[in-house]
């Protein structure tokens, strides 16, 4: 998939001066957060003005560094409410306050204060001073902390040949909160804990033990150690008899990534303390005799897993294993039929469509997930690319096309007018999130049940993946920031927006679009290796690997795949992959076409997306999406883990021959004019109708396909319309494939026609 160029969108100037200069100014630019200092501070005063009252909170920095961003945290004194908040934008949450920078008083030099920008607010109610101040976290006035208090001496629970768990009353809390909890063998940490019990592992038989805890609050800091206890390992020797098998190993439950286990208890001579579940081969978790079920998660959609269970007692004898249990997943949709779109970012500059296109359509209610493309590399730190506006060449040719291109300004710093937004409102320039990705943030909370994922690469944007994906060092390193860009959205700060956490909900996962690893046939100038095969898959892994390390929920992860069997076997191991992906987005048109610049196959015509072989192809690979998937299946993969292309737009040719045969597969003089300059060759279906005068559409019942032409030394078009996705989605159903994946929303009808082919014929 290839991106055009973003036009270049000039800065927005800030009127700086006038903000400063105004007493009531907007809150802007906030500078990220950054740690108190020793010697930093921030003192109160108040100001009686009758009606109302002012409070004031000035920040000095009386240390040697320099002070790069502040928050400050108070509780108002009972009945005073708070009207207006001034030099700092202010959360307020009950009588509890939180006030983050404005961006002209958050950088405080050594020596300095934020006078005359100091922090203040409109008050009414008694005159008083807040509590509870911190400023970063330390004590407002620069006093040290008082850390937690000691917890009770442990006990042991159970005790088993190689570990020993243990409880213990709480620690009270000092300033701060208590967290965690430390359990310490001499000095060395061997086990930590959020609640009141451990359990310590890997250690000898026969041994004696000495431990102590210690509790941790939310600021860190730690307390005194409670009193020791001396603990004694079991001696396997005491006791050679195994446990009994657990029995009637069950599923009581399944999701898409989850399968709930039950099983009955087993029995020991001298007593079951724990059993542990294996996943396959691999220890999944071990639990409490007490407990005999569990949920495992982390697990990927439309996958068989096989699961055991076996019980174990203090000499760390273990059972044979439960019956073998086998459970398949539920798929990403839930026995439905997927329907998932792309979102070009640039389709808001010459396309003149809009994330609220996506309302206005009835498209947002008919589709399950919207690909947000494209995202970049950093080609010099290989890691996802924010926070740059930066036009790709107009060379298509051009080996450097993509390099270093991004559009912060689409994403999250263009105001949308009221006519433009999701919800009717205009943005005022000031918000800290904008663009697009507030817009995606309006249409998901009108669309509650949409999911949105944000692509990676994409034709243009391909070219560093193969580097980014050489090491265990480096995937690591990448997968690491494209989360903290665009899941936890610590967006860069770009002309007045982003900022920590400020894009947090905008993406539910993530989309790779590397095109294509192991093979020279990607963009000019694009990277690649032959380690590129192996390294996708570990890239792979590790996106699956971080996003599950996150928590809260299960983030998506899936991939562009190609259609082409020779790219297949160079750089995709079909295998391994898909205990990772969600599901895979096959490629299901550009079968042929002419190109922008006439590179590709610029003299003949030819079908780009048709469903089966056509048996008039002269190519020697006979693409069609039938024998796109076929390789897939083929190897394995689960129908259910699969999508299918369906272009919004057509492909064309201009000075084609009739041939007796409409102009199917006959001479051509390169790409007809398209939609754009940039883009010949290329039209949206909706411009395709109204643009090309004297066209007549045709239905190729032979291989599936829809063509129009004008006549004999005109132009010849190939693209979808409601037939022939008709067509296609009865025979995915015949072959039990997930849904359908669009290249992309804009080239649809104002009031979503192709949306609805699909929508009707998914369901029928």
């Amino acid at each position: 998939m290839r991106q055009p160029p973003p036009p270049r969108r000039p800065l927005r100037v800030l009127a700086l001066l006038t903000a400063l200069l105004l007493p009531l100014g907007v809150l802007v630019g906030l500078a990220p957060q950054a740690q108190a200092a020793a010697g930093v501070t921030a003192t109160f005063t108040s100001q009686d003005n009758g009606s109302w009252w002012k409070g004031t909170f000035v920040i000095r920095n009386g240390s040697t560094t320099a002070l790069d961003g502040w928050t400050l945290e108070f509780d108002l004194p009972a009945g005073v409410t708070v009207s207006g908040h001034y030099n700092g934008e202010a959360t307020v949450n009950g009588s509890h306050v939180t006030v983050r920078n404005a961006y002209y008083n958050g950088k405080v030099a050594p020596g300095s204060s934020t006078e005359p920008y100091s922090y203040w607010f409109v008050a009414s109610g008694p005159i008083g001073a807040p509590t509870g101040c911190t400023l970063n976290g330390d004590k407002c006035d620069g006093s040290a902390d008082k850390p937690p208090g000691a917890p009770g001496t442990p006990r042991a629970t159970t005790v088993t040949a190689r570990t020993v768990t243990l409880d213990w009353s709480p620690a009270t809390a000092g300033d701060h909160p208590v967290t965690s909890y430390e359990v310490l063998r001499g000095g060395t940490v061997v086990a930590t804990s959020t609640s009141t019990s451990a359990t310590v592992e890997g250690l000898t038989p026969a041994a004696a033990y000495t431990f102590t805890v210690r509790a941790k609050d939310a600021r860190g800091n730690l307390g005194p150690a409670s009193p020791p206890v001396t603990v004694t390992t079991t001696d396997p020797a005491s006791d050679p008899q195994p446990p009994s098998a657990p029995g009637n190993l069950r599923s009581t439950g399944k999701t898409s990534t989850t399968v709930s286990l039950a099983w009955d208890a087993a029995t020991d001579n001298v007593g079951v303390v724990a059993y542990d579940i294996y996943r396959g081969g691999t220890l999944y978790r071990t639990v409490a005799a007490t407990t005999r079920t569990i949920t495992v998660s982390g697990l990927s959609p439309a996958t068989a897993y096989t699961f055991t269970v076996r019980a174990r007692d203090a000499a760390d004898n273990a059972s044979a294993a439960s019956n073998a249990l086998s459970v398949t997943t539920d798929d990403q949709a839930a026995g439905r039929h997927l329907r998932v779109g792309y979102f070009a970012q640039w389709g808001i500059y010459g396309r003149q469509y809009f994330v609220k296109n996506l309302d206005t359509s009835g498209s947002a209610a008919k589709l399950d997930v919207i690909n947000y493309a494209f995202e970049n590399i950093d080609p010099v730190n290989l890691t996802c690319l924010a926070g740059v506006t930066k036009g790709t060449s107009t060379n298509p040719q051009d080996p450097d096309q993509g390099t270093g291109a991004g559009d912060a300004e689409a994403d999250y710093a263009r105001p949308f007018a009221a006519s433009q937004s999701v919800d009717g409102v205009a943005d005022t320039g000031w918000e800290k999130l904008r663009g697009n990705f507030n817009q995606i943030k309006k249409l998901k909370a009108k669309h509650p049940h949409l999911k949105v994922v944000v692509s990676l690469g994409g034709w243009t944007y391909s070219k560093f993946f193969t580097d980014a994906a050489a090491t265990p060092a480096s995937r690591e390193k990448f997968v690491r920031s494209c989360i903290d860009v665009w899941i936890k959205g610590n967006l860069p700060v770009y002309n007045g927006a982003g900022g920590e956490g400020t894009a947090a909900g905008v993406f539910d996962g993530i989309d790779l679009d590397w095109e294509w690893p192991g093979s020279p046939d990607g963009h000019p100038g694009n990277h690649w290796s032959p380690q590129d095969k192996a390294n996708n898959t570990a890239l792979i892994h590790e996106f699956r690997k971080q996003l599950d390390e996150l928590g809260g929920g299960h983030k998506l992860l899936t991939a562009f795949t190609p259609a082409d069997p020779v790219k297949i076997n160079a750089g995709w191991e079909l295998d391994k992959i898909f205990t990772s992906l969600d599901f895979a987005n096959v490629q299901g048109y550009d079968f042929h076409g002419a190109g922008s610049d006439n590179s590709w196959e610029p003299n003949r015509t030819g079908h780009q997306g048709n469903l089966y072989t056509d048996a008039q192809d002269p190519y020697t690979t006979h693409f069609s999406i039938e024998n796109a998937v076929q390789p897939y299946l083929d190897a394995g993969v689960s129908p259910r883990k699969l999508t299918i292309g369906l272009p919004f737009y057509g492909r064309g040719w201009q000075g084609v021959a009739d041939g007796g045969v409409r102009g199917e597969w006959q001479t051509a003089n390169g790409a007809a004019p398209g939609q754009f300059a940039e883009e010949a060759g290329v039209r949206g279906y909706s411009n395709l109708l109204a643009s090309v005068p004297g066209m007549t559409v045709y239905h190729d019942e032979q291989s599936v396909s829809t063509y129009g032409y004008t006549g004999a030394g005109g132009q010849w078009w190939s693209f979808d319309d409601a037939w022939s996705i008709g067509r296609k989605t009865t025979w995915l159903k015949q072959k039990g494939l997930l849904g359908v994946f669009i290249w992309e929303m804009s080239g649809d009808t104002s009031n979503g026609s192709l949306m609805t082919a699909i929508d009707s014929g998914l369901k029928g």
